[in-house]
């Protein structure tokens, strides 16, 4: 005979802390929970009070913590049916049925944890709540001071306690705590409206500090963005309504200060070397859209700067397969970094003291949730991004360092459904592609910063850091100031003064060589662009010998005529390499000569042929105009040359990305106003190159550029 029974899950009291353990981490957390709740509740405040504690908050059996704030309280039935039942969906459903609170905020909380925020601080919880608009008020009150923090004991017994035996008393009474008055938040005045609710937490548990309550205050001062309204942005409709807290200690304000915010905006705004503002990733472009440092930009996946990323590589496959076959799953998102230099050869308004790399090192990359904070992202000590990880991993080069970089991402529940936050309410949940696309597109979107904005700004304060020292012989005058300080001992006078004349011996010889090499660069350059046609006519020279050769050791009689023919061809070929290589000579130290007066328009003839084959093969139009009289200018032909040749091997570059059918360069020749106008219709100066473009050894065409053509 088989009997069945139907059994029923019965918890024991205790799961109340174990669950509490398992998903509030610590005070702090549990505060902010709490502080959560009253901004889900439509409160413009929340008033924290640490009642009875002495000095460094040490606790006393009257301490007692207080939680008021002005929203929109609880009515009986919310407190009936939903407070006493964890995880209620409420708030869930909340979130389904209606877009927003009246003020326009997403509500936070849907796990239904507070109770369990409250009871990481406390044993006995008093909540006194008066709902908008009601004359009464409720007091809900959970008392579980008798109970050991496990409830196996109760007064000192042992006690086989279930969830469903805890009692939590509800009572209604005509308001009397919760109304109208006189009301102080912080240094302000205020008129207390007559709906809150009020939090009372005794008998309690853990410990407070100094440190660790301006920790909580921080952490609740964060709570909404500290991004708002920076750079002159448009304030978010979550800054619209306000939420301010204030910690007390007994009858006293807490003045914590929240100054390092204003230190820190101060930073941001007047010493970050990069500010990139207005960022959004456009899912639907698959593009990074942003300001850096007052210039727009856009970057789009499949930009080389970011597939040629081993980051790219891993997550969205070699040639980028995976992107291709399902895009993103994320959702688009926005977000704001700055970036500092805490490097000793950091330069003007760019260095930062002590004090300042302190703050800046408080903060890190914050992640925002419809305007509120996602815990523990931003926080000094957190990774999330793992950046420093990376850096460890692949290469520090690679990445900026994880201090460096202050910033912050906006998502919402609406535009990034699948990115969702832990029930322990410590970051988002790290599983499915939703995730590991959000975590990798800020991943590859910081090495894009690392790899161009901030690289170009290293390069550049490197060369112009070195160039100075060159023009202002910076060591020449060390050695003259050491010099005058050794007078007093014989020995070591002499010893300066020999070193300084051997570096002065060895500086004239480098500077001799760096000019040499500068000049051949540009003999390269133009050797490089003749060679191809002076090879293909010398192997019709040689084709056309070779049948000379043959005709004359032929049997029978040559034919003058077409042997003359031959010889005729065979001349003009050869004029045309003896035309190239002059024009070569031109450009030898052996041949250089003293500026003069020369025609602009000869010398560009020289050039247009020796870059005829190029413009031929890429199928590039050159046209050039003249206006006015001929364009002279007072040079030499070497430096005239080199000029010219820079800009047509610049332009033949860069006229290769545009189609062929479309490609033009246009010269014009301005002899009234002494102008030469040199253009084309290629894809311009990249705004982030323009700064740079006329510093040394820098250029746009990356490894294939040597940066020397403006000089």
């Amino acid at each position: 005979m088989t009997a069945t029974e139907t059994l029923r899950f019965q918890p024991y009291a205790r799961l109340l802390t174990m669950l509490g353990d398992q998903l509030i981490k610590n005070e702090r957390v549990a505060l902010i929970e709490i502080i959560k709740n009253a901004y889900d509740a439509d409160a413009s405040w929340a008033k924290v009070t640490f009642d009875s504690f002495g000095e460094n908050y040490k606790q006393t059996p009257a301490s007692k913590i207080v939680i008021e704030d002005d929203g929109i309280g609880m009515t009986a039935d919310i407190l009936r049916e939903h407070w006493v039942s964890p995880a209620t969906p409420v708030k869930k459903l909340g979130k389904v049925l209606k877009d927003s609170t009246a003020k326009g905020r997403k509500i936070q909380g849907e796990k239904g944890i507070g109770r369990f925020a409250l009871l990481k601080l406390g044993k006995k919880i008093t909540i006194t709540t008066r709902p908008t608009g009601s004359d009464i008020e409720y007091t809900l009150t959970l008392d579980l001071s008798s109970y050991d923090d496990e409830f196996l004991t109760k007064n000192g017994e042992p006690q086989k306690l279930f969830l469903t035996d805890l009692n939590v008393q509800l009572s209604s009474a005509n308001a009397t705590v919760i109304k109208s008055g006189p009301l102080s938040l912080g240094r302000r005045r205020l008129t207390r409206q007559p709906h809150g609710t009020r939090i009372e937490i005794t008998h309690l548990r853990g410990s407070w500090t100094d440190s660790k309550v301006q920790d909580a205050y921080r952490d609740l001062v964060r709570l909404q963005s500290i991004f708002d309204q920076l750079d002159g942005q448009k304030a978010s409709k979550h800054s619209l309504y306000p939420f301010e807290v204030a910690i007390y200690r007994n009858d006293g304000y807490e003045d914590f200060s929240d100054r390092y915010v204003s230190t820190l905006k101060n930073l941001m705004q007047n010493q970050a070397v990069l500010q990139i503002t207005g960022g959004e990733y456009d899912e639907t472009s698959r593009e990074f859209r942003f300001s850096l440092n007052g210039r727009a930009c856009r970057v789009p996946l499949n930009d080389p700067d970011i597939t040629g990323l081993r980051l790219f590589r891993d997550h969205f496959g070699d040639s980028g397969e995976v992107l291709a076959e399902r895009g993103t799953a994320c959702g688009s998102f926005s977000f704001g970094f700055y970036v500092f230099d805490f490097s000793k050869d950091a330069r003007g308004k760019h260095q930062l003291d002590d004090d300042d790399r302190t703050i800046i090192k408080e903060h890190r990359i914050y992640l925002y949730r419809d305007g509120i904070r996602v815990y523990p992202y931003g926080d000094k000590d957190d990774d999330w991004l793992q950046i420093d990880a990376y850096r460890g991993t692949i290469s520090a080069g690679r990445f900026l360092s994880n201090d460096q970089v202050v910033g912050f991402v906006n998502i919402t529940q609406q535009g990034n459904k699948e990115l969702r936050d832990k029930t322990s309410r410590e970051g988002l949940i790290d599983t499915g592609n939703a995730y590991s696309d959000f975590i990798t597109l800020l991943q590859l979107f910081l090495a894009w910063v690392r790899k161009k904005p901030y690289a170009t700004y290293r390069k550049t304060l490197e060369d112009k850091h070195v160039v100075e020292v060159f023009k202002s012989n910076a060591v020449l005058h060390g050695f003259d100031e050491l010099y005058k300080a050794t007078s007093n001992n014989k020995d070591l006078h002499s010893a300066v003064s020999q070193l300084s004349s051997v570096y002065k011996t060895e500086r004239s010889y480098l500077v001799q060589r760096a000019e040499t090499t500068e000049h051949l660069a540009g003999i390269g350059l133009s050797v490089e662009t003749a060679s191809h046609d002076i090879m293909a006519v010398m192997t019709r020279v040689l084709v056309t010998i070779d049948s000379l050769i043959r005709d004359s050791v032929s049997a029978g009689e040559v034919d003058k005529d077409v042997l003359n023919r031959d010889l005729s061809s065979l001349r003009g070929m050869l004029s045309f390499i003896e035309a190239q290589l002059k024009d070569l000579q031109l450009l030898f130290k052996s041949s250089k000569q003293r500026r003069r007066d020369l025609r602009v328009r000869e010398l560009l003839a020289k050039v247009e042929r020796l870059f005829k084959s190029s413009l031929a093969k890429d199928r590039i139009s050159l046209q050039v105009e003249e206006i006015g009289p001929p364009l002279v200018a007072k040079s030499t032909d070497a430096v005239l040359l080199q000029l010219l040749l820079n800009l047509f091997d610049n332009a033949v570059y860069w006229l290769k990305g545009i189609s062929p059918g479309q490609r033009k360069i246009r010269i014009t020749l301005d002899g009234n106003e002494s102008v030469l106008i040199f253009s084309d219709n290629g894809p311009g100066v990249k705004p982030e190159d323009a700064p740079y473009i006329f510093d040394a050894f820098y250029s746009g065409r990356g490894e294939d550029g040597r940066g020397l053509g403006f000089i």
